[in-house]
């Protein structure tokens, strides 16, 4: 599904969307450029799940879990993991497999380690400086394609 989102207000709405039909085990992989809009959607994800901490991005902690939604969210930053052994290190897969919702920013950085299932958001600038494309759509899709 393409989307063109106009401003922050629209990216919640995405957001807020993604959180209502997230169940354990949803994992969201976030790709796009730096200000393409990741983090902002992430804090609409949280919102919608119903968490009341501050939610900020994991760039230098890497992994911030958050636990007063109606599920846990896993917020993870693969920018500097590095690479598929750093997740392994990670325990990825207690994240990935739980009971909670993972959001994975930079997840093309460790797609092959995606869910099959997983929820594929590719943000990019739009023509507008608010502006973005989304692209949503489910990993086991997106090969399908190909």
């Amino acid at each position: 599904m393409e989307l063109l989102i106009k401003d922050e207000s629209e990216t919640k709405a995405l957001g807020l969307k993604l959180a209502a039909r997230a169940r354990p085990g949803t994992v969201i992989a976030l790709i796009g450029e730096l200000g393409a809009g990741k983090t902002t959607l992430t804090k609409a994800v949280a919102e919608g799940l119903g968490v009341t901490e501050s939610v900020t991005s994991p760039t230098f902690t890497i992994i911030k879990e958050y636990a007063s939604g109606r599920l846990p969210l896993y917020h993870f930053d693969a920018y500097r993991v590095g690479g598929a052994e750093g997740m392994y290190a990670l325990g990825f897969e207690e994240y990935f497999y739980g009971e909670g919702v993972t959001v994975v920013e930079w997840a093309d950085l460790v797609e092959e380690l995606l869910p099959q299932d997983a929820i594929l958001v590719k943000l990019a600038y739009g023509r507008g400086a608010n502006e973005r494309r989304a692209r949503v759509e489910r990993k086991d899709d997106a090969d399908a394609a190909l």
